[in-house]
């Protein structure tokens, strides 16, 4: 069951994290850039991204929480004994714990990016008198 518990923590993160920097922080960053015509045309061909940006609260504190419980999986339990191999390659408990590891820091890696230029680009931005 615990098994079961991680791999969908790491989905939800994943998910969370993705969806994040797909309402709110693409947009932003190629109206940046100064292509606005792709986020007119992105707007237009999928409505529910202004729903999700008016929403990105609450979007961002379920990508918080499902990374933090992905943490919480990860680093935070006991540490699982895999069966020790006497082969050089690794065994299939080391590789999924790798893999998971690789999607946790991922999924941070896009919260970060889409926190970013949902909360502080702008005020950056303009503090350096670039907008």
């Amino acid at each position: 069951m615990t098994k079961l518990k991680q791999n969908l923590s790491n989905f939800f993160s994943l998910f969370t994290s993705l969806s994040t920097l797909i309402c709110c922080a693409l947009p932003t960053l190629f109206v940046t850039l100064g292509l606005g015509a792709v986020v007119a045309s992105g707007l237009s061909t999928f409505p529910l991204l202004i729903t999700m940006s008016r929403n990105k609260h609450w979007f961002f504190l379920g990508a918080f929480l499902a990374i933090g419980m992905n943490f919480y999986y990860i680093y935070g339990q006991k540490k699982k004994v895999c069966k020790v191999s006497t082969e050089e390659s690794e065994t299939p408990c080391e590789t999924a714990s790798r893999w998971n590891k690789i999607i946790l820091w991922c999924s941070v890696g896009i919260l970060v990016i889409g926190f970013f230029y949902s909360y502080l680009a702008f005020h950056i931005f303009k503090f350096f008198g670039l907008i």
